[in-house]
């Protein structure tokens, strides 16, 4: 993998104080804290609704620093970590993300796997969802991928916990060249706020060619 880029500043989005640094590999392993800090901040919310364990997402985590291939888009606020998006072939991730395309007959090491993005409510709206999807896709294409894919959860409309005025990020991934799958969905199993134990959870596949 090529060194990554540091200290990049978003003067084009009037945010000089905020630099983006991806980074992979052996250099995530300074950042684990605050990212699992972060994880469970972020995933609180709806859809998510994640009862996390910093503990538990510093585990998680570490499968990052075993994946040369794996990147971490991290967002600064001077030397805080306010946001965080990652990536890692498809092949590495955990089996039952794997399943669903094995059981279509497809191939797992040609995907390219964006595994989550979060951002502390206060920086959003500025840009970085869109630097989050350009920086991944950008390495995904340097290491030959021919497919990028994440997954999300499935709600339904009347769920109670569902903010009033919600709008999901269909129309935001649809701009950005992403097609819903519904025939590739997993089940992964974690903890809701309004639970006394993990159950799973539907999660649907969305893809783009790179």
């Amino acid at each position: 993998m090529d060194a990554p880029d540091r200290g990049l500043s978003l003067p084009e989005l009037g945010l000089p104080e905020l630099t983006v640094e991806a980074a992979s590999g052996p250099e995530l392993e300074a950042a684990i804290p605050e990212l699992s800090r972060l994880r469970v901040a972020v995933f609180w919310d709806f859809p998510y609704l994640y009862v996390g364990d910093p503990d538990y997402e510093a585990r998680y985590l570490r499968s990052y620093l075993n994946t040369p291939e794996s990147l971490v888009v991290l967002v600064r606020d001077g030397e805080k970590v306010v946001g965080a998006s990652s990536a890692l072939p498809l092949s590495a991730e955990q089996t039952e993300l794997k399943a669903p395309w094995q059981a279509a007959g497809l191939n797992v090491n040609r995907v390219w796997y964006l595994a989550e993005s979060v951002l502390l409510p206060e920086y959003r709206g500025r840009g970085l969802g869109v630097r989050f999807f350009e920086e991944r896709e950008r390495r995904g294409r340097e290491l030959g991928y021919g497919v990028a894919s994440f997954c999300a959860v499935e709600r339904p409309p009347d769920h109670p916990r569902r903010p009033a005025g919600y709008v999901p990020l269909d129309g935001f991934w649809s701009r950005r060249g992403y097609v819903r799958r519904p025939e590739l969905s997993a089940q992964l199993p974690w903890q809701d706020l309004d639970e006394d134990a993990e159950s799973p959870k539907t999660m649907i596949f969305w893809t783009r060619q790179l």
